[in-house]
């Protein structure tokens, strides 16, 4: 195998593209060692013995099954987490959302009959406070306290 550096930094420059994207015809290396000037070498590429390789890119597969499994709450624990928790959800956004379904309990309950409406005043502004954690804690409570069937 003769040394064809020169011919391939050559075709690199001519085809303005990365040395080890050049393709040199293994057929043609007698051809390929005679071309010294860059004039040789537009002539071998017309005739097709030296090409370019096309462009190699990072593949995306790998990042589009992790966002397949992140689309249901895989991939999301403590090891993967960066910033606060306030970060990830805003503490507004998750108050309104607990208050709302705290209250809206709480109304399922007095329509129900479950709490008589002086109850449901008292319970309705602990949960204004926060004294909740949860619509399920709520029920705890009221069950223990008032003793409801919720």
């Amino acid at each position: 195998m003769t040394n064809l550096r020169t011919q391939r930094r050559l075709a690199s420059e001519v085809l303005k593209v990365g040395k080890r994207r050049i393709w040199l015809d293994p057929e043609s290396e007698d051809q390929l060692s005679e071309a010294i000037t860059r004039e040789d070498i537009r002539n071998l590429i017309d005739q097709k013995i030296i090409k370019t390789t096309p462009a190699k890119g990072n593949s995306r597969g790998r990042a589009r099954e992790q966002n397949r499994k992140r689309a249901y709450g895989h991939r999301s624990g403590f090891g993967s987490r960066k910033g606060r928790a306030g970060a990830r959800q805003n503490r507004k956004k998750k108050w309104i959302s607990t208050i709302r379904s705290q209250r809206k309990t709480l109304r399922e309950l007095r329509s129900n009959g479950d709490i008589n409406p002086t109850q449901y005043r008292v319970v309705y502004r602990k949960a204004t406070g926060g004294e909740f954690r949860s619509s399920q804690h709520l029920k705890t409570h009221i069950e223990n306290n008032y003793g409801g069937n919720k």
